[in-house]
C-alpha cells in the first residue's frame, strides 16, 4: 500500500433506507432543519445543512428499512453546541428521545429516534 496517495474527500454523506420519503423529508427539514437538496422521483432525495448532508432511500423491502435495534447503536453522529437548548427545543417539539441527556466522560450527549427508528446521536464535547 502507497502511503503517498492523498485522497481530498470532498463530503460525505450517510445514506439511510426509510419506510415513507415524504414522511423522512418532512422530519429531516422540520425537525433538524435541513434544506432540500434534490428529490429524484419518488426514492431518493438529498438534504443539506452547513455544509453537512444526509441521503434518503426509500425501500422497497417491507423488512426494512431498520429493524429495531439497541439505542446503543447510532446511525449517526451530530456534533452540536448548545446542546441543552437543543434538547429542549425537540422535547417541545414531541420529537422521540430515546436517550436523555446526559454527561458522560467525554461530553454531553442524548439520542432521538426518526420515523424509522434510526438512532441519531447529539453531543457536545468539552473545548480544550
Amino acid at each position: 500500500m502507497e502511503s503517498n496517495k492523498i485522497i481530498n474527500y470532498k463530503r460525505i454523506s450517510p445514506q439511510l433506507l426509510v419506510s415513507d420519503l415524504d414522511v423522512a423529508i418532512e422530519f429531516y427539514s422540520g425537525v433538524l432543519q435541513f434544506s432540500i437538496d434534490f428529490i429524484y422521483e419518488d426514492y431518493y432525495a438529498g438534504l443539506i445543512n452547513n455544509g453537512l448532508s444526509i441521503h434518503l432511500k426509500k425501500s422497497y423491502d417491507p423488512s426494512r428499512p431498520n429493524p429495531q435495534k439497541s439505542i446503543e447503536d447510532p446511525d449517526i453522529l451530530f456534533f452540536v453546541s448548545a446542546i441543552q437548548n437543543l434538547f429542549v427545543q425537540f422535547k417541545e417539539q414531541k420529537v422521540c428521545i430515546i436517550q436523555p441527556l446526559r454527561q458522560m466522560p467525554y461530553g454531553k450527549e442524548f439520542y432521538i429516534s426518526d420515523p424509522d427508528h434510526h438512532v441519531l446521536a447529539f453531543l457536545e464535547v468539552p473545548t480544550n
